[in-house]
């Protein structure tokens, strides 16, 4: 039986961008959307082009995706200028993108409250811009805002947006739940009537979640025919965020509804990568995961006590709707030390760790563990710590060096144009096999410094520490107050392009730093086998 194709569209970096307290760097857009396009997004909204110089500097040159379509986003032609004398329509066709999508109103309200033009002059500015970005070669779609609560007040205008949009050539007619008040059956029925208009394999679904419905919203949406879903990685977006396509993914691979029936561009490989992803991006923007989350939460296939345990023990299908290895997450059954024993094994195993299983050793490292996650480690974002701390308990890492004593200097003075600037100093002394080596470096801030210096001279060891670089530094306060714990989280890379996350923690950010980055040269000596 064939399925139908189902196409899935990211804006998370447009859309996600405008959640409360969230910023991309270049570089973080330049990440996520390689991301994106490695789990196999269909579409990539990179941002917005001519409307801040972040998103115009991304969309000069066009990333290398390989499957993706990066998408830029803007308005139709403003009331009153032609599409060959509007500024920022020019910008969206000027950019390297591969589709544009453009957002216009389709109510008539919207239009004459927030516009303040006429309904005839919102359709004609639909008509033109999709025209002249379909003239540039680009594939189109038009984003029909506030479409459902417009269709509500005016059934004929609304429509008459979207079939504008399409009879001009738009690819895709999206209609946007823009205020995410509409319900479930509304959706429904009424993306039902569009598609009586336009075909379903035109048609899209975006929802915002202030009803808590949006995922729920869009699987309305293709149940009546629409045939594109927009989103955002962990429900990003303004006000309460959009469809959440970390919910969404699992729901149309997992559930057979939807699975029988459709097919996307995510596989079953990498649908298993969906928590990692999910847990970069919260990390890259430096919130807390949502443990509660569907799916990718570390709370979504967690069971406590009582017979529901009792029974997740002898088959997990007696209370898990899914199997948590298919999005990348992992069972937890908290009941007994037995439990958590089992816990630690099983994470033991993922990691490769051997262990004998009557090693008296397990139950102690049960038992670090739970003091240190108490004290605020996160070994679930720290894989290299985490299995640095297994080794250790299991006696297994080698004695490599140790650090007798370090030193951090933070100076503000003149540099020699007479500029005034911070710099850093720090000194660490090392012993290796019974030589003192002792090395100082300066840095950008005391963590730089820290870190140049304890891998400028190890001796004997240097030589497997050359290719190993810092890529990411994160810090998070756990507490508030001036007694606040610090969590540190480094990401380091080697020569051969592999990764690793370490963790610190302590109420000093410096010695927290020092903690991850010894975590993390001792982790980079362990993978290439240094010896003794």
């Amino acid at each position: 039986m064939s399925r139908e194709r189902l196409y899935l569209f990211d804006t998370t970096l447009r859309d996600g961008a405008q959640t409360n307290g969230v910023d991309f760097t270049l570089a973080d857009k330049a990440f996520i959307s390689q991301m994106l396009d490695d789990l196999g997004i269909d579409y990539v909204e990179g941002g917005y082009p001519g409307a801040n110089p972040l998103d115009t500097e991304f969309f000069a040159e066009k990333p290398k995706l390989g499957h993706a379509r990066f998408t830029a986003f803007g308005m139709t032609r403003r009331a009153g200028r032609s599409a060959s004398n509007d500024p920022g329509l020019a910008a969206l066709i000027e950019a390297k993108a591969d589709a544009i999508c453009f957002v216009a109103k389709a109510s008539a309200y919207q239009v004459r409250v927030a516009l303040e033009t006429t309904n005839e002059e919102n359709l004609a500015s639909i008509r033109d811009s999709v025209t002249a970005a379909r003239k540039a070669g680009r594939e189109v779609m038009l984003d029909c805002e506030h479409f459902f609560d417009g269709y509500k007040e005016n059934p004929e205008f609304a429509l008459a947006c979207a079939k504008a949009a399409y009879e001009a050539g738009a690819r895709w007619v999206v209609l946007c739940d823009t205020n995410g008040g509409t319900m479930p059956h509304e959706v429904e029925t009424i993306v039902g009537v569009v598609t009586k208009h336009i075909p379903g394999d035109h048609v899209g679904i975006h929802a915002h979640n202030d009803t808590e419905q949006a995922v729920a919203n869009s699987l309305a949406a293709v149940r009546a025919g629409a045939r594109q879903i927009q989103g955002t990685l962990n429900g990003l977006g303004e006000r309460c965020g959009n469809a959440n396509l970390c919910s969404l993914i699992p729901t149309l691979k997992l559930k057979r509804e939807f699975s029988d029936s459709f097919e996307i561009g995510v596989t079953d490989e990498k649908l298993a990568s969906l928590l990692p992803i999910s847990r970069t991006l919260d990390d890259m923007l430096n919130r807390a995961p949502n443990r509660h989350a569907p799916y990718v939460g570390e709370s979504a296939f967690v069971t406590k006590t009582g017979i529901h345990a009792s029974a997740v023990l002898k088959d997990p299908q007696t209370y898990e709707h899914v199997r948590p290895e298919s999005v990348g997450n992992h069972r937890k059954v908290l009941v007994s030390d037995q439990a958590g024993r089992s816990n630690v094994i099983a994470t033991l195993d993922r990691a490769g760790i051997p262990y004998k299983k009557d090693d008296p050793k397990l139950a102690r490292l049960v038992e670090e563990l739970k003091e240190r996650e108490a004290a605020g480690f996160a070994y679930e974002s720290a894989n290299a710590s985490f299995e640095l701390l297994a080794r250790r308990t299991l006696g297994t890492v080698p004695a490599y060096f140790n650090v007798e004593q370090f030193d951090v200097n933070v100076e503000q003075r003149y540099n020699a144009n007479g500029q005034r600037v911070t710099v850093a100093l720090a000194v660490v002394k090392v012993d290796v096999a019974g030589e003192r080596l002792i090395s100082a470096a300066e840095g950008n801030g005391p963590v730089n410094a820290l870190d140049v210096a304890l891998r400028k001279d190890l001796g004997k060891y240097q030589k497997y520490i050359e290719g190993l670089k810092l890529i990411d530094y994160r810090v998070r306060i756990l507490n508030g107050g001036t007694e606040a714990v610090t969590r540190v989280l480094i990401e380091s890379e080697d020569e051969n392009g592999d990764s690793w996350t370490t963790v610190g923690v302590s109420p000093n950010i410096i010695d927290a730093s020092f903690q991850a980055l010894m975590d993390s040269v001792i982790y980079k000596l362990v993978k290439s086998g240094a010896p003794v």
